[in-house]
């Protein structure tokens, strides 16, 4: 399993939300790079980088941030925030990242996921969002009603590789992923799943890896040092 630690972005500032509240947003990081170099020092390979600014309004002003980490260290960048159509994906992929997250417009337009699948491959992620076991859009503000792992199933059929699934309630909370989701999720579909959400104790990373999950994404734990991202790269990969 992989450690993908996480920089959100906001205003072009790292920082954190709780359960996806914009009011809640408050700066853990000085700077996206140092941050960034950090993490591949403690051996991350990939690093989640969101945009909040276009999961909120559909703006982007921290693509100049996401470009700077990525030919200032060279890290492997998946981005997601605001991805809504195939010049979306096309302009992300120009500023260097290997992986593009589609969130909200892939439960409005699945067709769009299907194409982007077809044109790119792997390095076209889904990333669902759910509260009480349905899909949420719009940066969580709205509730599409879809249940998660119908949903799941749908964009496994049009050809997604890898599944991002965070369960809002456990959002920046450090309680811990909820694993019964997760297994059900498991066992629903066979593409790669990404844990993302209270993933804070080296037990959280070792349980997911023993489920078969193939990725898990660190956030606020690793912010408040409540996880290192050494250790749990360590943790991640034993067999």
């Amino acid at each position: 399993m992989r450690i993908l630690p996480a920089i959100d972005l906001h205003d072009q500032m790292c920082v954190r939300l709780v359960k996806g509240d914009y009011a809640t947003a408050h700066k853990v990081a000085e700077d996206a790079v140092e941050t960034a170099q950090s993490f591949l020092a403690a051996g991350a390979e990939l690093i989640h980088m969101v945009d909040l600014d276009g999961a909120k309004d559909g703006t982007h002003p921290n693509y100049p941030v996401v470009r700077r980490v990525i030919e200032e260290t060279g890290a492997s960048v998946e981005l997601g925030g605001g991805i809504r159509c195939m010049d979306d994906v096309a302009r992300v992929l120009d500023l260097g990242v290997k992986r593009v997250i589609i969130g909200s417009a892939a439960v409005k337009n699945p067709q769009f996921v299907k194409e982007a699948c077809e044109k790119y491959g792997d390095k076209i992620a889904v990333g669902i969002d759910a509260l009480g076991g349905t899909v949420r859009t719009e940066g969580w503000i709205k509730d599409s009603g879809t249940d998660y792992i119908a949903f799941a199933k749908l964009m496994e059929s049009y050809g997604v590789k890898t599944i991002i699934f965070t369960d809002i309630d456990k959002d920046g909370m450090l309680s811990g992923p909820n694993f019964a989701q997760l297994q059900a999720l498991r066992d629903a579909v066979s593409c790669g799943i990404v844990a993302s959400g209270g993933v804070s104790t080296l037990e959280d990373i070792a349980k997911l890896r023993d489920m078969g999950i193939e990725e898990a994404i660190a956030g606020k734990a690793v912010y408040t040092g409540q996880l290192d991202v050494k250790k749990a790269i360590e943790v991640a990969g034993e067999a």
